[in-house]
């Protein structure tokens, strides 16, 4: 796999645009081609070579391309929108927007990210190492659909090994986003599909206007909706094809949508939920 490196050449706290940070637009260029790419910062259109020492070699098609960044960027938006295929591996903090609609490939972020990462992804694989920030996974203003599936077979997937923010998997219709850490409140807010596991602790909200789905809750749930009903007790639950003891508590709801998607919390972790 060819690998273009890109360490920045300054820290700054201006917004940089910078959706052409992307295996498929890297792909068939020469470097001098790539420092030549613009993007904005701020009101300003500069190039990415003024942005970033650029270094290494492209490959022809994005599968067969990787993109290392170097370093903190938290202020650098939007790497890896829509891509379809390659990798892109960031060093250190990214902006936010990380993997925004993408379609294929993977990203992995070895410290935090910032609010909107993988929103409306449709397939891929984004890795966290860090913390997340809120929107995860969720729908932009506006839009019904936050995570959805590409095409029959493929779903996106997103694991955070720390903590992540508010409203993560809005809207989500297919994919798993998988929060090892904590998280904050309405996870899972108008979820019509697909997964969210929650391995630490769930703030209020959890599941509100849910119609399908389903959200898994291992640490302590605040609340459970007073719109969900309690179905049943199951001894273990079925996780990326591994199963898990429990016991948990099966909630069904959001019943003001007629919803038909479900809560699994550890009755362990949660026993004044237990019936």
């Amino acid at each position: 796999m060819a690998t273009i490196e890109l360490t920045p050449l300054e820290q700054t706290k201006i917004p940089i645009e910078a959706e052409v940070i992307n295996p498929d637009n890297f792909a068939g260029k020469t470097v001098e081609e790539i420092k030549k790419l613009e993007v904005w910062r701020g009101n300003r259109k500069k190039k990415l070579g003024e942005l970033f020492k650029i270094a290494g070699e492209t490959a022809a098609s994005a599968g067969e391309m990787s993109i290392v960044i170097n370093g903190d960027v938290p202020t650098t938006k939007r790497i890896g929108q829509s891509m379809s295929a390659g990798e892109i591996i960031i060093k250190g903090k990214v902006g936010m927007h990380v993997g925004a609609m993408m379609k294929g490939g993977k990203i992995t972020v070895e410290k935090d990210a910032d609010h909107w990462a993988g929103a409306e992804m449709q397939a891929g694989e984004i890795h966290i190492k860090g913390n997340a920030g809120n929107y995860l996974g969720a729908a932009y203003r506006g839009s019904y659909e936050g995570m959805t599936r590409l095409e029959k077979g493929v779903q996106g997937t997103i694991i955070v090994d720390g903590n992540a923010g508010s409203e993560v998997a809005s809207r989500m219709t297919d994919g798993k986003v998988i929060v090892k850490g904590n998280i904050g409140a309405f996870a899972g807010l108008h979820m019509s599909g697909g997964s969210l596991v929650i391995y630490g602790n769930a703030q209020e909200r959890a599941g509100g206007e849910m119609t399908k789905g389903k959200i898994v809750v291992l640490g302590k749930l605040s609340e459970i909706l007073p719109t969900f009903k309690f179905e049943e007790e199951v001894p273990e639950i079925e996780l990326d094809g591994e199963k898990v003891k429990g016991p948990f508590l099966r909630f069904s709801g959001d019943l003001a949508e007629e919803g038909k998607g479900s809560i699994y919390v550890s009755k362990k972790s949660n026993p004044n939920l237990a019936i």
